[in-house]
């Protein structure tokens, strides 16, 4: 894997000119702002080109500078764990933001890595933190942004504590959905931004076993799964398994 040394990208090809004109904005800002102040946001939010698969967009314990929102395509969030081995803790997708974990001790405590071509808008955290002290709306959503970070944190160790692996992967089939959903995207058919290595990084299975249950829930007709291809056949029946409530 490599990493990319950013560059000032203005007129990248496919960045929304404004916050106000991106289609994600209910997801990156869910709260209320005037359109005065998300001119002013925008105004320090910087388009970067778009990194190839597997190029990292920061590192751990590198200085923490930014956050940074995924405008298109897919990052993991990575670890390294006591014997050195890769551990992934999340999967992000347009929208959603990474780079706060860095806030608390200054520097950042994962790596991002790019599953696909990404692109991401970068801002500044010392910019956000100048802004905030003028814009109370700002400031509240920076509030709201970590709260949120929390509850997915939450959800996150949820998902991977479940008991059995049929619920672990059925409950992440069924987070992938919701989250597709909420950016008005097909829900129920979608490509998988993730390897079957990685699924079970992340929920602590092994590829053979991931392989397994995703075959197992095709020949119920739960899902319909070609390569990375996935078409949810009965939602219903997904969520029983991932609520355990069969």
């Amino acid at each position: 894997m490599t990493q990319i040394n950013f560059r000032p990208a203005d007129g990248v090809k496919g960045a929304p000119t404004s916050c106000a004109n991106c289609r994600l904005i209910d997801i990156c800002l869910p709260l209320s702002m005037q359109l005065d102040d998300i001119d002013r946001l925008s105004r320090i939010i910087q388009h970067r080109r778009p990194l190839q698969k597997n190029q990292y967009l920061y590192r751990v314990n590198e200085p923490f500078r930014s956050i940074y929102a995924v405008r298109s395509g897919t990052v993991k969030t990575t670890i390294l764990s006591e014997s050195g081995h890769e551990k992934i803790t999340g999967f992000y997708l347009p929208g959603e933001l990474v780079g706060l974990d860095g806030i608390a001790e200054n520097r950042y405590t994962c790596s991002v890595v790019t599953l696909e071509t990404t692109s991401v808008c970068e801002i500044p955290f010392v910019q956000i933190e100048a802004l905030s002290a003028q814009m109370p709306s700002l400031q509240r959503n920076v509030l709201q942004m970590l709260s949120r970070e929390i509850s997915h944190d939450q959800q996150r160790i949820s998902l991977v504590s479940k008991s059995s692996a049929e619920q672990r992967i059925a409950a992440l089939l069924v987070s992938l959905s919701r989250r597709y959903e909420a950016r008005k995207l097909a829900a129920h058919e979608f490509s998988l931004p993730m390897s079957r290595t990685d699924m079970g990084n992340f929920l602590g299975l092994t590829v053979e076993t991931v392989s397994r249950v995703l075959s197992r829930l095709q020949s119920q007709n739960t899902i319909h799964l070609n390569r990375k291809e996935l078409r949810i056949l009965d939602f219903a029946l997904l969520l029983e398994i991932a609520e355990d409530s069969r």
